[in-house]
């Protein structure tokens, strides 16, 4: 008689209304099918939940008392897992609240697996209490999640370990020909004991969220890379975890939210320096380190690359800090151990203590004197209910939604917050700007067509295959969406949200932009067919960006701006502006202060971004001497205000058109609204220089009104 007791695998799904569909029924069949034909099927005894709301888990786990928990659906990361509510629409259940359940029933449950995308955070928080869980480092298609799980179970079905089956299940991935088997991660208590001795283990808050997962974030500039990399090696061969982009940043994402999510992360950073100083990037993540050794006392260690014998002119601040420098080559075994000390808090010269480890002096000094290169921060200020809109149509099968206003009022950073809002989905996306289409592209529609196809296969990782997918038999429009159709659309399985930034540069090239508006206006029709052609037209989601009202005439019937969703920016109203000042720590100015601030600009985001950039205290304290909000506004309109450069480029253009500048002059120099040509009208207002009353136009803000008065004047 076989007295092994019985193990419970309890299968949770969830698939709420407006997520991504996935194959949940299909994975839980398999599953079960591979379980009842094992030899072993008498050891095992499943239950099954679908549509599983929050509340549902506690109870599924009271009612079953499983020892093994698998779950399918979606992950958003940081967010959480991705369940249902009352209605069947998201409910997010972060890392917290999970690893605080199953703290509950450690007892109980042994391994925990979660099929969804981004669920390596919750994993690691829920091992703390669990001995076995598995979580998938980024995002994971339907059919690598079906292979993982039947290689999963098979193995268990054969009485096999939990490490074997994650193991079988990964190459179960790779024997299908899907090259994701690299995604699944496995954690264990055990590997968490054995490794604390090493390394500090993570942090933790009360409730048990981890809130350092990196012993340090390695700042490069791109042409240093494989120097980098050299050392990144040496210190992870001293079991030191750090944070690199190329590792930890997937294909799609933006750089600055996923860098901006990491800062918090870690317990210090490198600042690798080389012959080319820093990039554009390190100088942002500086600052943003700078700020943070304020706030949590860590290390910031100057890294000198070979080559570099000291710190450039920019950076003597960093003087203050005692740096580490690659003098003999990227193998210097006492530089990697000065490093290694410098991060870990731990001296490998015991025996021979050295005065002062890097990164150790007080940093508060350091900030006080900094004088980093200038970057302002992009943040991003809500203007409701704009983003919600924008959220629901992104999920909606072949939407197209059209985000239109002046020059610098926030359209790029309402395109990002989409995208990332649709990664979150588990979508993929790729973002073209027109602005980086060279001249030459630009004045043929068949080179613009394959460039489009190119550049968004590149997005995606996929191989151009122009020569398979493009017939000469064919017209343009109709290459380009076979192309899409057959190639793009197909093979993969998430909806594609396809974004188009800067479009109104196409209005200049009339051999483009109206074959180019009937294709768009053609797949947004072909969603809408019923057949098996419209089920893959429904995969694509279309943004359309453009800084004017004014573009070409087009036949309705062939127009995609008069379909889908139309988005119109606001200027920011006095609230968005305290609030944009809250968040540059900028307390000390009241409402008055920026009443008066906005007199001058309007609710200009660009403006008055640049205004509370200038006079916060985030960007103040590294400066010698404060600007007042008196003076600021005393200058704003001359050449020594802060906003010459963008008034003098604003000059420009008008300068180089005639038409326009008369037009302005017009409207400045008067105190009543002006009635200028149409065309001339919407011009300037995609320049953000006037704005429309009616038919008429008045400048956009005083502060231009006195510039170009006396400019122009």
């Amino acid at each position: 008689m076989n007295n092994v007791p019985t193990q419970k695998i309890l299968l949770l799904a969830a698939n709420p209304i407006g997520s991504r569909y996935l194959r949940l029924g299909e994975e839980m069949r398999e599953i079960e099918e591979g379980l009842k034909r094992s030899r072993n099927r008498e050891r095992y005894s499943i239950a099954t939940a679908q549509a599983v709301r929050y509340r549902d888990i506690h109870r599924a786990i009271l009612e079953h008392e499983p020892q093994i928990l698998h779950f399918s659906g979606h992950g958003a990361g940081e967010e959480g897992l991705v369940f249902e509510d009352e209605t069947g629409a998201a409910k997010l259940v972060d890392a917290e609240a999970l690893a605080g359940l199953f703290q509950l029933f450690s007892g109980q449950v042994e391994c925990v697996i979660l099929n969804a995308c981004y669920s390596q955070v919750q994993a690691e928080a829920i091992v703390q209490h669990i001995p076995c869980v598995i979580g998938m480092k980024k995002a994971i298609g339907d059919r690598a999640a079906i292979e993982f799980a039947v290689g999963f179970y098979d193995a268990l079905g054969a009485n096999r370990s939990y490490e074997f089956a994650y193991k079988l299940g990964c190459n179960a991935i790779r024997t299908a020909g899907i090259p994701e088997q690299d995604i699944p991660t496995l954690l264990k208590t055990a590997e968490i004991e054995s490794t604390s001795a090493k390394v500090e283990p993570p942090q933790s808050t009360s409730a048990g969220v981890l809130t350092t997962q990196f012993d340090v974030f390695l700042a490069h500039n791109t042409q240093d890379k494989p120097e980098v990399r050299a050392i990144a090696l040496a210190l992870k061969q001293r079991n030191i975890e750090y944070w690199i982009d190329e590792e930890q940043i997937p294909p799609g994402r933006s750089f600055q939210d996923e860098i901006q999510a990491a800062i918090p992360l870690v317990k210090s950073a490198a600042i690798f320096i080389g012959s080319q100083g820093l990039g554009r990037w390190q100088s942002w993540e500086l600052k943003a380190f700078i700020a943070e050794c304020v706030e949590r006392k860590i290390p910031v260690i100057p890294v000198l690359l070979p080559g570099v014998n000291n710190l450039p002119e920019d950076l003597v601040f960093l003087k203050q800090l005692r740096w580490v420098a690659f003098s003999n080559g990227v193998d210097d075994e006492t530089a990697i151990n000065l490093l290694a000390w410098g991060i870990t808090g731990e001296n490998p010269q015991s025996s021979e203590q050295l005065e002062q480890k890097p990164g150790e002096i007080p940093t508060e000094s350091v900030c006080q004197n900094i004088d980093t290169p200038e970057q302002e921060r992009d943040i991003y200020i809500e203007r409701p209910p704009i983003e919600d809109k924008c959220y629901g149509a992104i999920v909606q099968p072949g939407a197209l939604i059209r985000i239109k206003a002046p020059q610098r009022m926030g359209k790029t950073l309402l395109l990002e917050k989409i995208l990332a809002h649709a990664r979150v989905q588990g979508y993929q996306t790729a973002k073209l700007d027109l602005k980086l289409a060279d001249i030459e592209i630009l004045t043929n529609l068949k080179t613009f067509l394959q460039w489009l196809c190119v550049d968004v296969a590149d997005s995606l990782e996929l191989e151009p295959q122009l020569d398979k997918h493009w017939q000469e038999m064919f017209g343009l429009n109709k290459n380009c969406t076979r192309y899409f159709q057959k190639y793009l659309l197909s093979v993969t399985d998430p909806p594609l949200v396809l974004a188009i930034d800067n479009f109104e540069r196409l209005f200049d090239y009339p051999e483009i932009f109206p074959q180019f508006c009937l294709l768009l206006r053609g797949w947004y029709e072909a969603a809408k067919q019923g057949d098996k052609i419209g089920n893959i037209w429904k995969k694509l989601r279309l943004v359309v960006v453009h800084s004017t009202e004014s573009y070409p005439s087009l036949d309705t019937n062939h127009s995609p701006f008069n379909v889908g969703l139309a988005i119109e920016l606001p200027e920011f109203s006095l609230r968005q502006v305290v609030e944009l000042a809250n968040q540059n720590r900028l307390e000390m100015l009241g409402e008055p202060d920026l009443s008066q601030l906005i007199g001058m600009v309007g609710g200009h985001p660009y403006l008055v971004q640049s205004a509370i950039t200038t006079l916060s205290s985030a960007n103040a304290h590294f400066k010698s001497q404060q600007i007042t909000l008196e003076e600021l506004l005393r200058l704003a309109p001359t050449e020594q205000g802060i906003f010459s450069d963008h008034l003098r480029q604003q000059l420009w253009h008008l300068q180089h058109n005639p038409q326009l500048e008369a037009g302005y002059k017009r409207v400045v120099m008067t105190n009543a609204p002006i009635r200028l040509d149409t065309e001339v009208a919407f011009k300037l207002h995609s320049l953000g220089l006037v704005k429309l009353k009616s038919n008429d136009c008045v400048p956009s803000c005083d502060l231009y009104r006195q510039y170009f008065s006396t400019r122009l004047g």
